[in-house]
């Protein structure tokens, strides 16, 4: 048996039955299952001693639902084949790298901190960013697009209202937004694109996704493998503590009415003073050779990072904890081991170009290590002052089997037929602009600061300074050298992959799509992240599979590369469960700014044409929400459909023919007709019958399945139609002078809607930040 060093504690565990170790992993806050325990329980047995703490705690990270994919792996596999390896895709390691230009690549990631953000609203939000921030940069890009899809529950419930132990919607949403807003806004990288949602399966469990979008010359392209036996093992970044131990166990467990006094202490603590040098040092290392590989810092702590870095390269490692810089004293080694302490990476460094890295990193103030170094595989040792402190296979620790849960489908429900809006169509217009879901973000927006660095050139915000409203997507331009633009998206319905999960993650691709086509951009890859209630449930199971088919089916018929993804599973608990929630971040190329298009109306005169096929079906949408109707048929999902109109509008586009565009989705045309109005402070009179849809209110609330309102020069109109050649389309109306809704029904004048006012409340009831 080894002499362990001190502080390093070895557990009972050969000779222990199922039920002890099920009690010791439960009291330890491990997580393991009796399978696990078992698997772990033998390997011990043949190894001829107990395992030690730091052993443990580093196995418990490796094999968590949330740094494993244990129970997802063999769905995303299925779904997802072959959309990685894509010619134009370049990596596909912690965040996905695209090719952008000749000499020139784009990184992005979408990852989630639900659980944190349940518990610490503030925290747990801002440490998201810092962690995809550092997803990006482990591959080499400088972060230059943030964004920020989030959803909660009803901002009106009162403490009362909610389950004991869990914070109300509002004070969780306000932190969140102040947390996204101070550590985006200190790091100077802007917030473009994101989302709010509201309903109430998110009150117990709020999801927070962060996405990020980086931009690299090739040549800086790193891998986040090790590269050679001797190399060091270097740690740069902040201080290490105690905050975020345990952090992925608790992401790998459903929350409970205990979760905020049992887990806050495994929330990060961010600092974005620190991450700001720590980017530059990092970029100005990988420009001067110095780094040949690196993982950043997450969950997991150094245990996880180092271990997939050197396991990647087929190696072994040696590290002693007690060179990892720390916040505070009395920290165990396996503390130190799994610490979740953020602003941290860990680089795999030429011993001789360590001195070299050093200097950068003093001059930039940030602090560095070395920690270690690469060996000859198969075995990681972990010491403490030069003593032993684990041994173990290293695959064994990293690279835990997948699991082979069963799926059950829910049971069938026939959707029910389709109905009709009893509303008339002016209070339904109000009804549906005036829906929480609908409002404007502009008070949220305004926070952050999209405009940091200077490279936003389409904002989150389209139309006048006096009147700004939503748009579609946002356009970056990373190098100024270039007329080529980057447009940034995020896409969700949760809503319609609850009433069908498969065609519901169809039409979470399509919006992506559209948002991109309507401004001027060509869809060209989208990262997801997919969150799920407690994947041991067999439905829950069966509703992730579904929803990945459907991702992966709709992404190749529109061209969509997936070079990187986050699951996140255990949302829920208190008896509550979420929808099926897919969330996108999804980019295109946009080959010449110029012809970059708005959603904001431009010129009275103005035709407005409606191009895609309209449906009839509510299921999912906005006014079924709004009154309370489920079971109702999805309108069908056809990307393909999707992909040749917005080629034949994006090609019209290149023609200079489209003033402003703008896809049709939550609400219908009651809503898209009216962001367009708003931003361009003008009105529209257009006929619903030309719609193909009866009643007119029908025409107002449809929302299927993919289709654009186009504005098109008075001059340019016959070459527009001739433009779209067999996509189908209506001359839905024209833009006019003054802020008037004109609604007719086939030449029958039916309300005429005051814009002013009703854009007055619009703007100011979200009641956010």
């Amino acid at each position: 048996m080894p002499e362990w060093a001190d502080g390093v504690s070895s557990v009972p565990f050969r000779g222990a039955s199922l039920a002890a170790l099920k009690s010791t992993s439960t009291e330890l806050g491990l997580g393991f299952d009796r399978a696990e325990l078992g698997r772990l329980r033998s390997y011990f047995r043949v190894a001829g001693r107990d395992p030690t703490d730091v052993e443990l705690a580093g196995i418990a990270q490796s094999w968590s639902e949330h740094c494993s994919y244990k129970s997802s792996r063999p769905f995303l596999k299925r779904a997802f084949g072959g959309l990685r390896a894509r010619p134009r895709v370049l990596g596909t390691g912690d965040a996905g790298v695209m090719r952008f230009e000749k000499g020139y690549a784009y990184a992005l990631r979408i990852e989630s901190h639900n659980h944190p953000s349940a518990v610490e609203p503030y925290g747990g939000a801002a440490t998201g960013i810092g962690g995809i921030l550092r997803d990006v940069l482990a591959v080499g890009g400088k972060p230059i697009a943030l964004t920020d899809p989030l959803f909660f529950g009803p901002l009106d419930r009162s403490p009362e209202e909610v389950p004991e132990g869990v914070k109300t919607p509002r004070y969780i949403a306000e932190g969140v937004i102040a947390g996204i807003r101070d550590y985006g806004n200190r790091v100077g990288v802007p917030t473009v694109s994101g989302g709010i949602y509201f309903d109430p399966a998110y009150i117990v469990n709020p999801l927070v996704n962060v996405g990020c979008v980086g931009f690299l010359p090739r040549p800086r392209l790193l891998p986040n493998r090790a590269r050679a036996i001797g190399d060091r093992l270097v740690l740069v970044g902040g201080l290490t503590g105690r905050d975020g131990i345990g952090g992925v166990s608790f992401a790998s467990r459903e929350l409970t009415d205990r979760s905020e006094s049992e887990s806050r202490g495994a929330v990060q603590l961010g600092n974005p003073i620190m991450k700001e040098p720590l980017i530059h040092a990092c970029l100005e290392a990988f420009d001067r050779g110095l780094v040949r590989g690196l993982k950043d810092l997450g969950g997991g702590g150094v245990a996880a990072a180092a271990g997939e870095l050197v396991h990647a390269g087929g190696f072994g490692l040696r590290v002693d904890l007690a060179r990892v810089p720390l916040r505070e004293e009395g920290l165990r080694p396996w503390e130190v081991w799994v610490s979740e302490s953020q602003e941290r990476m860990v680089l795999d460094v030429r011993a001789r170009d360590v001195p070299a890295l050093a200097e950068i990193f003093r001059r930039y103030d940030v602090p560095l290590s070395d920690i270690g170094e690469v060996v000859k595989g198969p075995y990681e040792t972990v010491e403490w002052n030069g003593r032993p402190a684990g041994h173990l296979r290293l695959g064994f620790r990293v690279a835990p089997p997948a699991l082979r849960r069963r799926t059950r489908p829910r049971p069938h429900r026939t959707p029910r037929r389709n109905v009709l809006p009893p509303e008339e169509p002016d209070r339904l217009l109000e009804m549906l602009v005036l829906a929480p879901d609908s409002l404007s973000r502009e008070a949220v927006i305004r926070v952050y600061d999209h405009e940091v660095q200077g490279r936003t050139v389409l904002k989150p915000l389209h139309g006048r300074v006096a009147s700004p409203s939503h748009g579609d997507a946002a356009i970056v331009r990373p190098r100024p050298e270039s007329a080529r633009g980057l447009a940034i998206t995020t896409a969700a319905h949760p809503w319609a992959c609850r009433e069908d999960p498969e065609t519901g993650a169809e039409l979470v691709v399509e919006e992506a799509a559209r948002n991109l086509y309507a401004v001027g951009a060509r869809p060209d890859a989208f990262t997801n992240c997919l969150n799920f209630g407690n994947p041991e449930d067999p439905r829950v199971l069966d509703d992730f599979a579904r929803v990945t088919d459907g991702l992966g089916r709709a992404a190749r018929a529109l061209g969509f590369a997936i070079p990187s993804g986050n699951v996140s599973f255990y949302n829920g608990g208190l008896g509550a469960e979420i929808p099926p929630t897919p969330v996108l971040l999804a980019t295109g190329i946009v080959p010449d700014l110029a012809h970059a298009t708005s959603s904001d109306l431009k010129e009275p005169g103005n035709p407005l044409y409606l191009v895609g096929r309209s449906r009839p079906e509510l299921g999912g949408s906005l006014w079924a929400r709004r009154s309370g109707r489920t079971g109702l048929r999805l309108p069908p999902a056809d990307p393909l459909a999707v992909r040749a109109a917005g080629e034949r509008l994006l090609a019209a586009m290149t023609k200079g023919l489209v003033r402003s565009a703008h896809d049709v989705s939550d609400g219908g045309l009651a809503v898209t007709l009216s962001e367009m109005a708003f931003g361009g402070g003008l009105g529209f009179s257009v006929d619903l019958g030309r719609t193909g849809l009866t009643p007119p209110a029908l025409a107002l609330a449809a929302e299927g399945a993919s289709r654009w309102v186009v504005e098109v020069g008075i001059d340019t109109a016959q070459r527009f139609e001739r433009a779209l050649a067999a996509v189908p389309f209506a001359r839905l109306g024209v833009v006019k002078e003054g802020a008037v809704g004109e609604l007719t029904n086939s030449g029958r004048p039916i309300a005429a809607i005051e814009l002013g006012p009703l854009y007055a409340r619009w703007r100011s009831e979200l009641g956010l930040p």
